[in-house]
């Protein structure tokens, strides 16, 4: 098993902002490649796996497997971020590397932007996807009691409303196969500073460009935005839902952050909000980075998805 603190050193400074890899002295260059062969040598990946077609565009998705996986195995869905608008999933390999030292599968998502398709189309595929992932579980050796939803900023909004959308919204009506066939449940949501009112974003003090982007002139827009916001969505019986936010995020306020762990407590749901104090849209410190999963791991070890002794970032 990897070692975390080599995974610090080169990795977690920003990982949801601008990457940031330390200077590494001549005299560690051997140790830090022999961490890179020995993670390329425990993983295989298969890339561009298409689970589906819409609107004449193919909706793709990467897989990390641990070669030696004895059976079943914990897996991570990671959604990238870019406000629905830009980034893609070969520019976000990084931010899972924690999951893979753990020995985690990771399942890495691409999805409808605004470009080709408004919302709720980014919804729509990330649903599918899971849905993707449940059906092919026994190819791939997922273990479907143990699927963890995660991503950053829009990614970590799509992480809330894939674990959280309910069949009755009709939200995956277009995925392969027959609706309803799969139950479509996660163990828990890892939200990285992600949208919970969508709706808030589109007029007034808190109006956000890329909101607006998504929706554009749809004569609905309104109720769509409503239709995919996490909010909407509270009530018993969701999935343990742990939120890291910065305190001074100029992109998504953290009041959303605030009002979906009231949401969450107020419905009886398990949830933690990590607030990281002055910190901005991601990029946050190594120490920040280290506290967050070290809180993260301690959540899930909570909803018994690690062993109870694993190493952390410390």
């Amino acid at each position: 098993m990897f070692r975390t603190r080599r995974l610090a050193t080169l990795v977690l400074v920003g990982t949801f902002g601008i990457a940031f890899v330390p200077r590494i002295a001549p005299a560690q260059l051997s140790e830090s490649a022999a961490w890179s062969t020995q993670l390329s040598n425990q993983y295989r990946v298969v890339p561009n796996l298409t689970y589906l077609t819409a609107n004449n565009w193919e909706a793709k998705l990467d897989l990390y497997l641990p070669r030696e996986s004895a059976g079943p195995n914990p897996t991570l869905m990671y959604f990238h971020g870019g406000g629905w608008t830009g980034g893609s999933k070969e520019a976000s390999v990084l931010t899972f590397l924690p999951y893979l030292e753990m020995g985690w599968s990771v399942v890495n998502v691409e999805y409808r932007l605004a470009r080709v398709s408004l919302a709720p189309a980014a919804v729509e595929d990330c649903l599918c996807a899971l849905r993707w992932v449940i059906r092919n579980a026994k190819e791939y050796g997922f273990d479907t009691a143990k699927i963890v939803v995660t991503g950053n900023s829009a990614g970590g909004h799509l992480a809330l409303t894939t674990g959280m959308i309910p069949p009755s919204a009709g939200l995956d009506r277009q995925c392969p196969g027959t609706p309803g066939n799969e139950d479509l449940r996660v163990a828990a949501i890892v939200n990285w500073y992600g949208i919970s009112d969508v709706a808030e974003l589109l007029d007034g003090p808190n109006m956000k460009t890329y909101a607006v982007a998504w929706l554009a002139s749809l004569p609905n827009r309104q109720e769509v935005a409503e239709r995919v916001s996490p909010l909407r969505y509270i009530r018993a019986g969701l999935p343990p839902v742990i939120t890291v936010h910065g305190d001074a995020d100029p992109t998504v306020p953290y009041t959303q952050a605030t009002r979906l762990r009231d949401a969450l407590a107020k419905a009886g749901i398990r949830n933690e909000l990590v607030t990281v104090p002055g910190g901005k849209h991601g990029g946050f410190s190594r120490e920040e980075m280290r506290r967050i999963y070290s809180k993260i791991q301690e959540f899930l070890r909570g909803s018994s998805l690690m062993p109870m002794q694993s190493s952390s970032l410390r």
